[in-house]
């Protein structure tokens, strides 16, 4: 097992820059593959990223499901703040609520894992 513990955050709406998302979550998975402790997180607009591509027709769905047991989950608030609170949930995912209702950046941290935002 690699010593690196990385959390990547991803903040890009999918109606955004599709290409930040997928380097996201493929520089998520190179970690994975070099079996390094990785997890991804979804806050801000990238909630809505989440619960796009987790249609199973979405192009990035293979890839999101390659990292299912790395993916931490969607911000609560940003979730229903956004409307795809019911999408996330359906599809499996968490909701992280720690930090007063909102994903807990802190807490990556407090893991001691290098954060990278996308």
């Amino acid at each position: 097992m690699a010593d690196n513990k990385i959390a990547v955050v991803i903040y890009e709406p999918i109606s955004g820059d599709t290409a930040r998302v997928y380097r996201g979550l493929k520089t998520a998975a190179e970690f994975k593959a070099a079996g390094d402790d990785v997890t991804v997180a979804f806050d801000g607009s990238g909630v809505e990223t989440l619960a796009a591509i987790s249609d199973a027709n979405h192009p990035m769905n293979p890839l999101i499901e390659s990292l299912r047991e790395n993916v931490r989950g969607a911000c609560a608030f940003c979730a229903g703040s956004h409307k795809v609170k019911d999408e996330i949930a359906d599809s499996g995912w968490g909701l992280r609520d720690e930090a007063g209702g909102e994903l807990s950046i802190r807490a990556l941290a407090g893991e001691g894992r290098q954060i990278l935002n996308f």
